[in-house]
């Protein structure tokens, strides 16, 4: 046999990684390596293949970049690891390398435990492979070091920790449900900063494997522009779970889809939703922010400055402030404070009743939490604490209208920019839409920013008398008004 064996040869030899990919239920995957690889197919495969890309013609050239639309406990991992575990071992990247430099294969999840999953099952298929486990020169808990100048690393989701590499391999985990508060669009920045760090290397492979969620992102737009698509430049793959792994129990997916129908099809039948949608897009975001604007001072000539508060007990959500005032027909916001936990009520209260003084302001509006206390320890500093008539949901949905026309001035704050990219709009059994963050992150900044801009919207502007004509009017009997 001349050169490398294939990732097909390596699977069936019984000394490599056959023990470890037994059944029937694995054939779906050998399916997708065939294509992924452009290794020939039998009549079954190659109707699999056609089933799960709705492509025709079976590919001639590897791929460079798969999607895998893939429902939970399909088998991903496992597929992710025997990827990495044979590109790594089996490829020679010497001559693309310079002195010094090595070929990283990078496992990227939303967190590092997220992406120890992959990882782990990665070093077991080494070291349970004697002549693999040879070439292990290292080992740490997010590292495997490889005498052949190849390292297996974990990465987290960013965009900061992805440049500077030459990768053999990237295999991107969950992108779907990858989030990050300082940022608007995490998958979309990734991507784009991963990909000159495939170019490098022939025939590296960036792999996206995700069960589904909204109809957004890296994983979406993957699928929306090459699902089906014969001169695609990448590979969707798409399955359900009980397609991609026949031996789960189908009474576990039954089960799911008797409690919530529209969320199990997303993650056992590889569905997009369509209950979840953006709040906002983050171009319109974008240009209602004002570059290089982190906060405006307080000037004499505002008389109608607003506040908004979103408070914490100070153990898991941050506490904010958002002061704003109206400007003709826009609403400027001035300021935003977000003291993170674990902090103390009071201390931040304090420092929160003097910021509001420095703006002239003896009142700030807030929603409901943890009864009467924020009413009674701003009152202590001299600070009137409303309760906001409006829910959360309820400032998010009557600000859209004013986001959209762009009559908003925000802050140039990425933290508070990506909590408001990353709001979900829900749509209830009832019918009715309610506005939140994702599961897993928060949205205390650009509550309280939208709080404020929506008071600053409804207020009164203040009535402005040409002083000309006061000195005018002064000098006429009353009679001349009549």
């Amino acid at each position: 046999m001349s050169g490398p064996p294939t990732v097909i040869e390596c699977l069936d030899n019984p000394k490599v990684f056959a023990p470890f990919f037994v059944g029937a239920s694995w054939q779906p995957w050998r399916a997708f390596m065939k294509a992924l690889f452009a290794l020939p197919m039998d009549d079954a495969e190659l109707a699999l293949y056609r089933h799960h890309t709705e492509r025709q013609t079976a590919p001639t050239v590897p791929f460079r970049e798969a999607a895998l639309v893939v429902g939970r406990r399909g088998g991903k991992s496992q597929a992710l690891a025997l990827v990495a575990a044979y590109l790594s071992c089996f490829r020679d990247y010497e001559p693309h390398l310079s002195p010094g430099e090595r070929a990283t294969v990078a496992v990227i999840a939303s967190d590092r435990k997220q992406a120890r999953s992959i990882f782990r099952y990665t070093l077991g298929l080494l070291e349970a492979v004697p002549p693999l486990a040879a070439m292990i020169q290292d080992a740490t808990a997010d590292t495997i070091i490889l005498k052949n100048r190849v390292t297996i690393e974990i990465a987290t989701a960013s965009f900061r920790v992805t440049r500077g590499y030459s990768f053999a391999a990237v295999l991107a985990d969950e992108t779907a449900f990858w989030r990050d508060e300082n940022s608007a669009n995490p998958d979309l920045e990734i991507f784009k900063a991963l990909r000159p760090g495939l170019a490098s290397i022939p025939g590296a492979i960036l792999l996206n494997a995700s069960s589904p969620y909204r109809k957004t992102g890296v994983l979406y737009n993957s699928f929306k522009r090459n699902y089906g698509r014969d001169d695609a430049r990448v590979l969707v793959w798409r399955g359900t779970t009980l397609e991609m792994n026949s031996s789960l129990d189908p009474a576990i997916v039954a089960e799911a889809f008797e409690d919530d129908p529209i969320s199990a099809a997303a993650e056992y039948g590889a569905e997009f939703r369509s209950d979840i949608g953006e709040y906002v897009s983050r171009d319109i975001v974008e240009s209602c922010i004002i570059p290089g604007r982190t906060e405006m001072m307080p000037v004499s000539t505002v008389r109608n400055y607003v506040a908004f508060c979103d408070p914490s007990g100070g153990s898991a959500d941050s506490m904010t402030l958002a002061i704003a005032h109206l400007d003709g027909a826009h609403a400027v916001l001035d300021c935003v404070r977000e003291v993170k936990p674990p902090f103390s009520p009071e201390s931040v209260v304090m420092d929160f009743a003097e910021l509001l003084k420095s703006y002239r302001l003896s009142r700030v509006t807030g929603d409901y939490y943890a009864g009467e206390w924020p009413t009674e320890r701003f009152k202590t500093h001299g600070i009137t604490y409303v309760r906001s008539e409006k829910s959360k949901g309820d400032i998010y949905r009557d600000s859209l209208p004013r986001l959209n026309s762009g009559t908003l001035e925000l802050l140039d704050i990425p933290r508070m920019t990506g909590q408001l990219c990353s709001l979900e709009r829900r749509t209830a059994r009832g019918g009715r839409d309610s506005i939140d963050h994702p599961p897993g992150l928060h949205d205390d900044l650009a509550n309280a920013a939208m709080g404020a801009l929506l008071l600053a919207g409804s207020a009164r502007q203040p009535i402005k008398i040409n002083p000309d004509a006061i000195a005018i009017w002064s000098r006429q009997p009353v009679r001349a008004f009549w």
